[in-house]
């Protein structure tokens, strides 16, 4: 006897946990973060906002040539000295691929752990590539 699957469509795979793709997109991800991250070098964002949620500061730090990008400790005094009460990092990978990498993890750990010592939360790490972005929150990383 021969089993055959019958003649349609394939079954549809499910995306990878945390990714969005850019339609559907959140407005500050869409109109806010997006534009602000050119694709030939990697650039974060760190976006503070207020108890109502409401946008009070937002700070970018540049990557090398290397790729590699350091967020400077100007650049979270800056943000934290606007008694910000939840950030949201960001940031694009040129390569395409938006999985997170090794050290993509760490400095997230890094970040909740900072952040979380004096009482602020860190409301989600978003990595972008041109198709949509990699959501740490959505994928159950935070």
């Amino acid at each position: 006897m021969i089993l055959l699957d019958p003649v349609g469509k394939p079954p549809l795979i499910p995306k990878a946990a945390g990714f969005v793709a850019r339609d559907a997109e959140e407005d500050v991800a869409r109109y806010l973060l997006r534009p602000m991250l050119i694709a030939d070098r990697e650039i974060v964002l760190l976006a503070g906002f207020d108890a109502y949620a409401r946008l009070i500061g937002l700070e970018s730090a540049v990557g090398d040539t290397t790729g590699r990008c350091i967020i400077a400790p100007q650049c979270w005094n800056r943000l934290l000295g606007r008694r910000v009460a939840t950030v949201l990092m960001a940031h694009n990978h040129p390569s395409g691929i938006a999985q997170p990498s090794d050290a993509d993890m760490r400095c997230t750990r890094e970040a909740v752990q900072f952040l979380r010592l004096i009482g602020i939360d860190l409301s989600d790490h978003l990595i972008f590539v041109e198709s949509g972005h990699f959501s740490f929150r959505n994928a159950g990383l935070l």
